[in-house]
């Protein structure tokens, strides 16, 4: 199967429309992933192994939802020592339209690595590809697990987790949830530290598969690791098992009061920070990308917009987000001044502002060097005509 199939096929999933977060009367449905399992141990410690650290884990912390959270559903992809494919883990998630999706794993480095029995550290991971060879060897060891599937390679469209080639196509999606498991993540990895007591590895983003194929907020939680004997024996232990989960709890819940704040209260907060911002000097745009946009274009613009009452306006839609960006966000690309609606539960990020369709697909071309999915679209004193 050709990349561009791949790519086209990613997207759809990842551009479903952002699912609601605990509307009133609606129970909040978690679903918890215990990474591996079955013939699939993970890393290997000297005494144990990852998939049994992660499932002691995962039913310490649904215990602690049900036990605590009146309105909580919680699913559990697997229960007990079987083998659920990464595919299987994340359709269903999908399939119960989960408020949140939580896969817990144990990290570990290379046995030839120096740091092989003293690297220490939790880290919580969201969906992304940021230019670090740490984050995509570690997506590269989790996601090694397809391989054990028979036929894994039409299961998962061709895509081989061990090849960087690959995960070329990740570059290009925009996850639409990608604010809200930030939050998470941020959330859960705080606790980490301050309840479990793990050294502070950060937030982190990386192609993990079953965040690539979940339609929620997403993160997966490593840890800490298993190759070093302190940190194994302490993720071994019931009691270092019971900090994990409260850990992760307690960031469950910081992030339930963020996200049940009314939305007027969290809108306000994020258009504060989603201000537009001025180009770099160079003009160019973020991660080395073609000049996009200069004086020219935004005199233009200002223009068009000045005189767009009762008017047909041509905008150029690059973007789709499940919320508003925060400022400086990196999916902006560095582009501005940008503008956004809304469209049901989804946000739209547009650039420009046309008297012609014509001159709106001149400069389409230039976006589409960094948005090769941006196209025209018309509006009239603000909103979009269909």
């Amino acid at each position: 199967m050709s990349l561009s199939r791949i790519i086209k096929q990613l997207l759809l999933i990842l551009l479903l429309p952002a699912l609601a977060l605990s509307a009133e009367g609606k129970e909040f449905t978690v679903v918890i992933d215990p990474g591996h399992g079955g013939k699939d141990a993970g890393a290997l410690g000297r005494k144990t192994n990852e998939k049994t650290i992660n499932l002691a884990v995962a039913k310490q912390l649904r215990d602690l939802l049900r036990s605590n959270m009146n309105d909580v559903n919680v699913i559990m992809t697997r229960s007990n020592d079987t083998f659920v494919t990464l595919q299987g883990r994340a359709d269903m998630a999908n399939r119960k339209h989960a408020d949140i999706f939580i896969s817990i794993h144990a990290n570990s480095v290379d046995k030839k690595s120096p740091m092989f029995t003293s690297v220490n550290g939790a880290a919580v991971y969201t969906l992304g590809l940021q230019r670090s060879e740490t984050n995509l060897s570690v997506a590269m060891r989790e996601n090694a697990v397809m391989k054990l599937e028979p036929d894994y390679s039409t299961t998962y469209e061709g895509f081989d987790p061990s090849s960087a080639e690959s995960y070329i196509a990740f570059e290009m999606m925009q996850h639409a949830n990608l604010d809200q498991s930030i939050e998470l993540a941020e959330a859960v990895q705080n606790q980490l530290v301050r309840t479990a007591g793990r050294k502070n590895n950060g937030v982190r983003q990386a192609p993990f598969w079953v965040l690539v194929r979940t339609s929620m907020p997403a993160i997966l939680v490593e840890l800490d690791f298993i190759c070093n004997p302190a940190m194994e024996k302490f993720m071994a232990s019931e009691q270092g098992q019971k900090k994990l989960a409260l850990a992760i709890y307690r960031g469950i819940e910081k992030y339930r009061k963020v996200a049940d704040k009314p939305a007027d209260s969290r809108k306000e907060r994020v258009m504060a920070d989603s201000r537009p911002e001025e180009l770099p000097s160079s003009g160019a745009a973020q991660s080395g990308s073609e000049t996009i946009a200069g004086k020219k274009a935004e005199s233009k613009a200002a223009a068009a917009d000045a005189d767009a009452k009762d008017r047909i306006v041509y905008k150029i839609q690059f973007l789709t987000a499940g919320s508003p960006l925060r400022k400086g966000d990196s999916r902006l690309k560095g582009l501005s001044p940008v503008e956004y609606y809304k469209d049901g539960n989804m946000v739209k990020y547009t650039y420009g502002s046309y008297c012609s369709q014509a001159e709106a697909s001149k400069e389409l071309k230039k976006i589409k060097k960094s948005f090769p999915d941006a196209f025209v679209i018309k509006t009239c004193n603000g909103k979009r005509i269909k």
